[in-house]
């Protein structure tokens, strides 16, 4: 799906994963992902477990298992990485593209400071003095929204709390300044006012530094207001692609209206029936997606989808552009 930028950032080309492809059923993750990412611009990936959203950030990132099939292209900065060799992976990695885990607890080591953890990063792509390193690990602590710096340095993971945690886990994917930032759903853990300050947090170091931002989750109600474009993803394919307010106003595929159901709403008096409230069903998407679906031979979301029709059980969809910026992949689209 690619942006409109003229020179991407990132630029995936016909991106193909399989995990256990050495055994008879090889897992498909990823089908012919095409995407391009423009510098400074925060782009959404949205999607069900299991749609092959985190398996696009590992595969960004050169953190494939080598059990698995990798084909096309990876362009990061013009530099093909897909056939890069590790020790060229590990110079990118934390300098030029880092990641936000999902719990930065269990991606912090338990027996280091939390400012030590973030010295680490710089030592590891680049010579500086100790005196140097502890400076910018606390202005990355200062530039992920923590005001009590000297404490938060000096502090082992477990004697944070969980919104601490996240935010140290910012400052250490950000202390070196990369290019591009990937942050897998770096708020599924976190109450509302956490999710609220964890986003204001990278939206800010995003203006300030220029890092571009691939902002990974299940919910599509942390999109409106702070990505620039969403990619919708569905059995490793890309369904859908644009800018937010295109696609939350007009959706185009049945899979993104469904998942766009359920954002919450202003809960609305009840309506009352006899004298009693009356329930109401919360939406949701019928069925659940399988390895099955990504097998076959028509439509992945055909089995789930209300809009079906014959041909969507024997041919896959091709891509088109229905309008300038969008993209989807359906027969019958916007039905």
């Amino acid at each position: 799906m690619p942006s409109t930028c003229a020179s991407p950032l990132l630029r995936i080309r016909g991106l193909i994963v399989d995990y256990d492809a050495r055994s008879q059923q090889p897992v498909p993750a990823l089908r012919k992902v095409d995407l391009d990412i423009a510098p400074g611009e925060i782009v959404g990936i949205l999607g069900e477990s299991g749609s092959g959203k985190s398996t696009l950030a590992l595969s960004i990132l050169g953190l494939v298992p080598e059990s698995a099939r990798v084909e096309g292209s990876i362009f990061f900065q013009g530099e093909d990485l897909s056939k890069a060799a590790e020790s060229r992976w590990a110079e990118v990695r934390g300098a030029r593209v880092a990641m936000i885990f999902q719990e930065p607890g269990l991606s912090l080591s338990p027996v280091m400071r939390a400012g030590n953890q973030i010295g680490e990063v710089i030592r590891a792509h680049r010579n500086s003095k100790t005196k140097q390193r502890k400076q910018e690990a606390e202005t990355a602590l200062k530039d992920a929204g923590i005001s009590d710096v000297a404490r938060i340095y000096q502090s082992y993971p477990h004697q944070l709390s969980g919104g601490e945690l996240h935010r140290v886990a910012i400052a250490q994917a950000l202390v070196c300044r990369p290019a591009l930032v990937i942050a897998d759903e770096p708020t599924r853990s976190l109450d509302v006012t956490l999710q609220a300050e964890i986003q204001n947090a990278l939206r800010d170091i995003n203006r300030k530094y220029g890092s571009a931002l691939i902002f990974i989750t299940h919910n599509p109600a942390l999109l409106p207001g702070f990505a620039d474009r969403v990619i919708v993803m569905y059995a490793g394919r890309i369904v859908e692609a644009g800018t937010v307010a295109q696609v939350y106003r007009r959706p185009l595929h049945p899979y993104t209206k469904g998942l766009l159901q359920l954002v919450p709403r202003p809960v609305q008096h009840p309506r009352l029936v006899a004298g009693f409230a009356q329930r109401q069903r919360l939406p949701a998407i019928p069925g659940s997606l399988t390895r099955f679906d990504q097998l076959g031979r028509g439509c992945a979301f055909e089995p789930r989808c209300s809009a079906r029709t014959a041909n969507c059980m024997t041919e896959s969809p091709e891509e088109i552009a229905p309008e300038p910026d969008r993209r989807v992949s359906c027969f019958n689209y916007g039905n």
